[in-house]
C-alpha cells in the first residue's frame, strides 16, 4: 500500500499508480485477485518473521509468532 503524505491540511497526496500492475489485476478473476493478496500478505508475514528472528535469535517460533500479533495489532490500531 502507497504511503500516505499530507501537504496541506485538506490535501492528501499517494504514491504514483502502477498501470502495469493495474491492468495485470484487472485481468485476474475475482478469486485470482484473492490468492494474490492471500500471497501478498503471506509474504509480509514471512518478511516480518524473519526480521524478528534476526533480531531475537534467542526467541522460540512461539515467541516470534506472539511478536508478529501484537506488531499487527498495534499496527491496525495506529490505521484508524
Amino acid at each position: 500500500m502507497g504511503e500516505l503524505l499530507m501537504t496541506e491540511p485538506d490535501e492528501l497526496l499517494f504514491d504514483p499508480i502502477d498501470w502495469q500492475q493495474m491492468q495485470i489485476m484487472a485481468k485476474l478473476t475475482p478469486g485470482e485477485r484473492m490468492m494474490a493478496m492471500a500471497q501478498a500478505s503471506a509474504f509480509g508475514h514471512a518478511l516480518l518473521r524473519g526480521a524478528l528472528q534476526t533480531r531475537f535469535p534467542d526467541k522460540s517460533l512461539h515467541e516470534i509468532n506472539l511478536m508478529m500479533l501484537r506488531y499487527i495489532e498495534r499496527q491496525k490500531e495506529r490505521e484508524y
